[in-house]
């Protein structure tokens, strides 16, 4: 098997399964014990409330990070508002949020589209009044060499990653000055510090996002806004399935080939991450007790970017 780091996650899975079948290599990785998982997190009723009453909007959440984020926030108590292109997730996840007792409400919005997003924002004021957190996570990726990345495939990625989280930061930023402040948090990426081949448009937007993220924290610190950039590694959402082919490979397959990827990637904790995982690190990043953190990329990603 060719040396991991050296591909992009599409051609060392595309390897990895045609070269050994996909059900043997399911096999092989299992018996060879691969796979890691993160600790199971058990949680007592009632442990954690710490976004009792607030309001909080969230992007891109119909799957991955933002549908955790959705989950774990109305989990606490917040009144979420959330967004995604895929009426079916949304309506979905709305009504899983409110048969567990929780405060929530869907609304279709593309973060690409100016108008949009301001739909986004106006309907969530009257739902939920003006945020007092803002989960900026709309995210896109695809994987090309850099001479045959396509520009439409650029400009997509751009306008959702950096221009979608900046059209929704203009927006929400004057509600929270009129408000007394609030918290921003922005889903960067580990690529932010350490690229990958086959990623150009994607590394490109996360970092850029970092720059976004530090402007903004300075300019709005006086108005009791906090702003940072959670920056994930690794993490099994459908967004990393569909980027290595595999969104349609059963799970076992997946997990098994995930898992042989990360022990050479992942180099601390030689596993991905759980979405729930990345909601949990965004929660307390959102949380009144981090007073004293903005301007900040804070990297939750398992000891990728410890090693060289």
């Amino acid at each position: 098997m060719p040396e991991a780091p050296k591909l992009s996650r599409r051609l060392f899975f595309g390897g990895a399964l045609a070269g050994a079948g996909a059900a043997g290599a399911a096999a092989g990785a299992l018996a060879a014990g691969a796979l890691r998982r993160g600790p199971d997190i058990v949680k007592v009723p009632g442990e954690q409330r710490r976004f009792v009453g607030q309001s909080v909007m969230i992007t891109g959440a119909t799957s991955g990070i933002g549908r955790a984020a959705a989950l774990a926030f109305a989990a606490e108590g917040a009144r979420v508002s959330f967004c995604g292109r895929r009426e079916h997730l949304g309506t979905g996840l709305q009504a899983e949020i409110a048969a567990t007792g929780g405060e929530a409400v869907y609304i279709r919005a593309d973060v690409r589209d100016p108008e949009s997003v301001t739909n986004f924002i106006a309907r969530s004021l009257e739902h939920f009044g003006p945020p007092d957190i803002a989960f900026n996570n709309a995210g896109i990726s695809a994987s090309q060499p850099f001479h045959e990345t396509r520009l439409e495939d650029w400009n997509d990625i751009q306008d959702t990653n950096v221009r979608g989280v900046f059209l929704c930061m203009q927006a929400q930023i004057p509600l929270m000055r009129e408000n007394g402040g609030g918290t921003i948090l922005v889903t960067s990426s580990a690529n932010a510090e350490g690229a990958r081949p086959g990623l150009v448009a994607y590394n490109a937007s996360k970092r850029a996002l970092v720059g976004l993220v530090q402007t903004a924290a300075l300019e709005y610190a006086a108005d009791n806004i906090r702003i940072n950039a959670l920056c994930p590694g690794a993490t099994d959402t459908p967004m990393i399935r569909r980027q290595s082919g595999m969104e349609n490979a059963p799970d076992a397959v997946w997990q098994a080939g995930v898992g042989v990827w990360a022990q050479s990637n992942v180099h601390a904790l030689g596993r991905v991450a759980s979405a729930e995982e990345m909601a949990r690190a965004a929660l307390s990043l959102c949380a009144p007790e981090m007073t004293y953190l903005t301007g900040s990329a804070v990297f939750v990603d398992g000891g990728m970017t410890a090693a060289l």
